[in-house]
Order: structure tokens, then C-alpha cells, then sequence
């Protein structure tokens, strides 16, 4: 007897990419994309979402409408950047990831933020660095927190946004650690 081979099975989604698709949702209710009869709704199916297929659809039409992709499995969400005794520079019109992993050592790192295609409200960079200099370039409302971050003997400068009466817009979460190195976080307005 001959059975038909048993398709793939679909990718179960984590509580994590449920929490994701739910930060989309409030998102897009808060600037005006969604009713909030609609949120309800699309909240209830995403709590009620096993499968990263059945997440996809909730929030389809709101990426592509920001300049996204569709969702992706957990691991597609991940950028990672590794380099020793070297340069590496983010900028223009790239895509973030929901985390970034920083694995460096004796680098300058530029990643500069304002003009970048946001995947959501939050980018959590995840840094393992060791020696040399991490520069941050935001626009105004995007907003760092380097409480989850553990420096030694190095330097952080971290100061106040620029445009203190901007929406927050983007949460930028440093987590990790870094050695021997130092982090400057500037915020300037978008090129056009």
C-alpha cells in the first residue's frame, strides 16, 4: 500500500511572534490603520494562533503597506553582523530585523537607523563586542534603552533624543555586552 508522502508540517509559532504580531496590531490601531472593532478582532485570532501561517494573514495587509515583508519564521528575524579588526556600516534604506546580533572585535560599527524600513515597534541589538567603537544614528522618536547592556571599561554616550515632543516610534533595546569599547547614540533627521 502506497501513501502519499505526509506534507511538511506548518511552523508553530512561539509566544514570542505571537507578542510580535500583537505589537503590529497596536501599532497600526494607534495610527489609524485599523478600527478598533478590526483589532479586536485580529487580537483574538492572534492569541488564538498555533502556527505561524495562521499568524501571516493578521498582519499582511499592515506590512506590506509599511514597506515590509510578510512574517517570517523566528529564525528569518535575525540579522547577525560578525567581524574582527575591520569596519562595518548599516545605512540607507535597509531592513531591520526585531534583533540584531553584534559579534564583534577591535571594530568601528556604524548603523545608521534613519532611513531604515522598521519590521516593528522594537529592535533589540544583541551585542557581543569586544574592543573598538558602536555608532548609533536615530531619528527623532526612536528611543534606546541600555539597561539590559553590561559594560566594562568602556564608554556609553547615550543622550537625551533630539526631538523630545516626537511619538516614540521605534524602541531600540541594548542587551549583551560589551568590553573594552564604546557606544555613541546621535539622533538626526532622515536624509531625503
Amino acid at each position: 500500500m502506497t501513501a502519499d508522502p505526509p506534507s511538511s508540517p506548518a511552523l508553530r509559532a512561539s509566544d514570542a511572534d505571537r507578542d510580535r504580531v500583537i505589537e503590529l496590531l497596536r501599532a497600526a490601531v494607534a495610527d489609524g490603520r485599523l478600527d478598533p472593532v478590526e483589532f479586536d478582532e485580529r487580537l483574538d485570532a492572534a492569541l488564538a494562533a498555533r502556527t505561524i501561517d495562521a499568524l501571516a494573514p493578521l498582519t499582511a495587509d499592515l506590512i506590506a503597506a509599511s514597506g515590509g515583508g510578510a512574517l517570517k519564521p523566528p529564525l528569518a528575524d535575525v540579522l547577525t553582523i560578525k567581524e574582527k579588526h575591520g569596519t562595518v556600516r548599516r545605512d540607507g534604506r535597509w531592513t531591520l530585523p526585531h534583533r540584531l546580533a553584534l559579534r564583534t572585535a577591535w571594530c568601528d560599527v556604524v548603523l545608521d537607523l534613519t532611513s531604515a524600513v522598521r519590521s516593528g515597534p522594537e529592535l533589540v541589538i544583541e551585542l557581543r563586542v569586544r574592543g573598538g567603537n558602536v555608532e548609533l544614528v536615530l531619528a527623532p522618536g526612536m528611543v534606546v534603552d541600555a539597561n539590559e547592556l553590561s559594560a566594562r571599561h568602556s564608554r556609553l554616550a547615550i543622550s537625551r533624543d533630539a526631538g523630545e515632543d516626537t511619538p516614540e516610534t521605534l524602541h531600540v533595546r541594548l542587551t549583551g555586552r560589551i568590553r573594552h569599547g564604546r557606544i555613541d547614540a546621535r539622533w538626526q533627521a532622515p536624509r531625503r
